[in-house]
């Protein structure tokens, strides 16, 4: 018992310590700085924008969650079905993993404005950016999957009659797993910023169509407040694959208790 209290304080006190540390440099800030507070609200102020404005904010989060869902599934069904293809065929990898690398060097609020100008303002130009900063994670870290499989086990899955369908079912999947959450938790750390780059270039609805009106009005302290629930967000989604994770791959679980042994 003793040491499981010991695990969770270790696992809460680190995270919690240095919210802590933020929150009261921010705080001596407000209090000592010769900084303004229309610039730089303090804590309080904050709160109060958002308790004041939160209905509107959930409206406007609840349409930045749709966006990012709805791609984040996109981009990783599409990621994982580039990865088994590249996998299955050298060619294709050999053709398609560079112009993969090249996609990545387009800076997302180059292509954000390009979306709005030729899908509109409603949701599929969020949707599309979205899907465009989760692909390349989730195949890449696919593809390195599916490659770190040990040759004498495709070999034995061979020997034993096993078609290349059932060998990448039971053997290269399962292997790919960790590096695809590594990937996962990349993608929804991005993920949700990158629907809001797209919210605030055009759009009615949204986090960043709710930034860009209250910046325009100097609002400083619905800024924050609206920042603070976007990382709230990211922390979530985050959260949730940490959960799925530990869901798939049971067998991590053991495998870390051994290794505290």
């Amino acid at each position: 018992m003793k040491e499981k209290l010991r695990s969770i304080i270790f696992k809460v006190l680190p995270p919690v310590a240095a919210i802590l540390l933020v929150f009261g440099v921010w705080v001596a800030l407000c209090s000592f700085s010769d900084i303004p507070k229309n610039i730089l609200p303090s804590p309080e102020a904050v709160w109060k924008a958002f308790w004041d404005d939160r209905e509107l904010i959930f409206k406007h989060a609840r349409v930045t969650l749709i966006e990012t869902a709805i791609g984040l599934l996109i981009g990783i069904a599409l990621g994982f079905l580039s990865a088994a293809v590249m996998d299955r065929f050298i060619v294709v990898k050999k053709i398609s993993y560079p112009l993969i690398i090249v996609s990545q060097t387009i800076p997302t609020i180059a292509i954000a404005p390009l979306l709005v100008l030729w899908l509109g303002f409603d949701m599929l130009p969020k949707i599309v950016l979205v899907v465009f900063i989760v692909f390349f994670p989730i195949t890449v870290s696919l593809l390195e999957g599916f490659g770190s499989v040990d040759a004498d086990t495709v070999s034995l899955m061979r020997s034993m009659g096993a078609g290349r369908l059932k060998t990448f079912r039971y053997v290269k999947i399962p292997a790919a797993l960790g590096q695809f959450f590594a990937g996962l938790k990349i993608s929804v750390s991005y993920a949700v910023v990158g629907a809001v780059i797209s919210e605030m270039l055009g759009g009615t609805w949204g986090l960043g169509r709710y930034m860009t009106i209250v910046r325009k009005s100097n609002r400083y302290d619905k800024m924050f407040a609206v920042i603070i629930v976007i990382s709230l967000l990211s922390l979530l989604l985050f959260w949730l694959a940490g959960v799925l994770q530990r869901i798939t791959m049971p067998w991590e679980k053991v495998n870390e208790k051994r290794r505290k042994i």
